[in-house]
């Protein structure tokens, strides 16, 4: 028997993503918790760039990956206490794989689920999610603020963990792309490797470039100049790493040419392609590296807990809309215009 706080309805309005960009309303039962499992409330989520097929196409699941809110109820064998606020990790990973093991949750060889896209997420009022996803915040964070933990902070933070691996001596870093995503590399750039490491980010979009100069990057307006006018502008050469967050194969091959001598290009993006040219010519002899960037895992959650409460105004300031459930329309529109931060439905 189910371990509940109080009364929850049986069914709930959930928007309901139509394709053609237009979002309407499904009635849809509230689920209740099975063993493992907890019932959340939802306070706020996030929008996100790879929810555009859904918003254009359609789908008939409710979408949402980045959500927190408080346990409502909790199933057999959990040990989360109705009433704890946290947030939701997107990958509903089995915690018993080689990849799971090892402390690669995002690498799961056996992924139960991704959460709003193949299971129901967080732009309902309430979502079913396994215990293990489950990350709990202080109560003194809000749920907006939560939010953060997750592409922000943990996409993000991943992105520069993954080139530190790959060069020890980073002293430039450029991100083709202002989007949300690559504000939250900026931020946990200079969150990570310190205030003082320039950092140049470009866009065509000057709403983004400006909130991204607010943030301590090196902006570039890449319909006025190239990223190597850039670049020399802000008085760099050639950048020791690039962190793709545009997702566009001409960029990556700009990037490419530009960079340092033992230069490494971390694919955050999804979309594009790349081809690697001269292979035993070029790119071997700079030694330059290639890798890609996959979310984030799990464990990393408890490390940017400690780093969100640190520098939590910094950080709020990616979030740039704060809008409700019954404006959802509006919020994607205004989103995929371009000129908005972070946007967050709160409920």
């Amino acid at each position: 028997m189910s371990n509940i706080t109080s009364p929850i309805p049986t069914s709930m309005i959930v928007p309901q993503f139509l394709g053609g960009g237009k979002i309407g309303t499904i009635e849809k039962s509230v689920p209740q918790p099975g063993p493992g499992q907890l019932l959340v409330r939802v306070h706020a989520n996030a929008l996100c760039g790879s929810e555009r097929p859904q918003f254009y196409n359609g789908t008939s699941v409710t979408p949402g990956h980045e959500a927190a809110g408080t346990v409502v109820a909790a199933g057999p064998n959990t040990r989360t206490a109705p009433g704890t606020p946290g947030a939701i990790f997107l990958m509903d990973f089995c915690g018993e794989c080689r990849s799971c093991r090892a402390g690669y949750t995002n690498q799961c060889l056996a992924k139960r689920g991704d959460m709003g896209f193949n299971r129901d997420g967080g732009y309902g009022a309430y979502e079913l999610i396994s215990e293990s996803i489950f990350f709990p915040v202080d109560p003194d964070v809000s749920a907006t603020d939560a939010t953060l933990l997750l592409d922000v902070m943990g996409t993000g933070g991943h992105s520069i963990k993954r080139a530190k691996r790959c060069r020890d001596d980073i002293q430039s870093l450029l991100i083709p792309g202002a989007g949300p995503v690559g504000l939250g590399i900026l931020a946990m750039a200079k969150i990570l490797m310190g205030p003082q490491l320039p950092v140049v980010i470009s866009d065509v979009v000057p709403y983004r470039l400006a909130l991204a100069e607010k943030l301590g990057g090196l902006p570039v307006l890449t319909s006025e100049r190239s990223l190597a006018e850039g670049l020399k502008h802000h008085g760099l050469g050639a950048p020791d790493v690039v962190i793709d967050a545009a997702g566009r194969e001409d960029v990556r091959h700009e990037c490419m040419a530009l960079l340092a001598h033992r230069g490494v290009i971390v694919s955050v993006a999804h979309g594009g392609g790349l081809t690697i040219p001269n292979l035993y010519g070029d790119f071997v002899a700079r030694e330059l590296t290639l890798t890609a960037s996959e979310y984030f895992a799990y464990g990393e959650l408890a490390e940017n807990y400690e780093l969100l409460k640190a520098n939590r105004s910094y950080l709020a300031q990616v979030i740039t809309h704060r809008m409700g459930v019954d404006e959802i329309q509006h919020a994607f529109e205004l989103f995929f215009a371009g000129s908005t931060g972070k946007v967050v439905i709160e409920q």
